[in-house]
């Protein structure tokens, strides 16, 4: 028994902030923010709109696509390093928009590889006969713990959701994952601010919980360790290079995701790239990448993909699929 993905959804919030807008307030420019990271744009949740606020609608197009009624859903998994509330988990929030009563519903806190968590998850799930219609969910609003005065960080992130529905298959679909961490690096990308260690920088005696970065070392860091996860899931699979019809990778920079491109022989036609568009979402850019290259017809059934994501922890893992 394996399980295969059934449907992709993803959603954007309405409003905008380009690299034009950040001008106005840092000391930036759009074509220093376009070759150094790939961003163009990235949409911000408004006011009062929330992380499950953005998951539902994902959730909804991705329950469509797969021709599935909420009903069905015996299993939620939801990656997301911004939820709602403390508790309950945004799964169990999730759930309830959904009108959905019973089933297990967690979430997943592992930074920026929170839908390859949440999804390695599932796939076990709907392997061992436990569920049989897995909603995996990777959604963020990082506007909200986003340093605007911040260079580093600022030009970074947005907010945005995206979601599968995994049902069981006899054919193979997700072929492996392979998940990593190492709390060793968690000083080189951090958010300040916790329930348990307070939301006051100790420092400044103000409230703080805003990402901060060591971005040279991260990438460093994050080039070594997913280029690992990437040969990690190819071995295990008996796999050549050759084999990979997608990169879809989490969009975090657009050097890391041509480094990765360069590590595969892949030409960068082959890698679906939304960081342009979308900037830095965490958990929720691999599922949005995803939803992307489907929808608009480059990925078709049978092709093999590889997804992969890193973020702060580290965490870091890759996923083998065919869709």
């Amino acid at each position: 028994m394996y399980s295969r993905i059934a449907g992709t959804g993803s959603y954007l919030p309405e409003r905008v902030l380009s690299n034009a807008d950040l001008e106005k307030t840092l000391d930036t420019n759009d074509e220093w923010i376009r070759t150094r990271t790939g961003i163009e744009r990235r949409h911000i949740a408004a006011p009062g709109q929330t992380t499950v606020d953005l998951a539902e609608q994902a959730a909804r197009r991705a329950i469509e696509a797969a021709g599935v009624s909420p009903s069905e859903i015996d299993f939620i998994a939801f990656g997301t390093t911004t939820p709602d509330l403390v508790f309950p988990n945004c799964g169990v929030l999730l759930q309830a928009r959904l009108g959905v009563r019973g089933c297990p519903a967690l979430a997943i806190e592992t930074a920026c590889t929170g839908f390859i968590y949440a999804l390695s998850i599932a796939d076990k799930f709907v392997r061992s006969g436990e569920a049989k219609c897995a909603l995996v969910v990777g959604a963020e609003t990082l506007s909200r713990i986003t340093d605007y005065a911040d260079r580093s960080t600022a030009i970074l992130f947005g907010d945005g959701a995206g979601a599968v529905i995994l049902r069981p298959s006899s054919e193979a679909g997700l072929l492996s994952t392979h998940l990593h961490a190492d709390g060793e690096y968690r000083d080189l990308l951090y958010s300040r601010g916790g329930v348990s260690r307070g939301f006051v920088d100790p420092e400044t005696g103000k409230p703080d919980i805003a990402i901060r970065m060591a971005g040279n070392e991260v990438f460093k860091i994050a080039v070594t360790k997913l280029g690992a996860a990437v040969d990690e899931a190819l071995a295990a699979n008996s796999l050549e290079k050759s084999a990979i019809d997608w990169l879809i990778p989490h969009q975090a920079n657009i050097r890391i995701i041509q480094a990765m491109a360069r590590r595969l022989d892949m030409p960068m036609e082959r890698v679906i790239l939304t960081i342009q568009e979308h900037g830095n979402t965490s958990a929720a850019s691999v599922p949005m990448a995803l939803d992307v290259g489907v929808r608009d017809g480059r990925i078709k059934r049978g092709d093999t993909l590889l997804l992969e994501a890193f973020g702060g922890g580290f965490t870091w893992g890759s996923a083998l699929v065919r869709y």
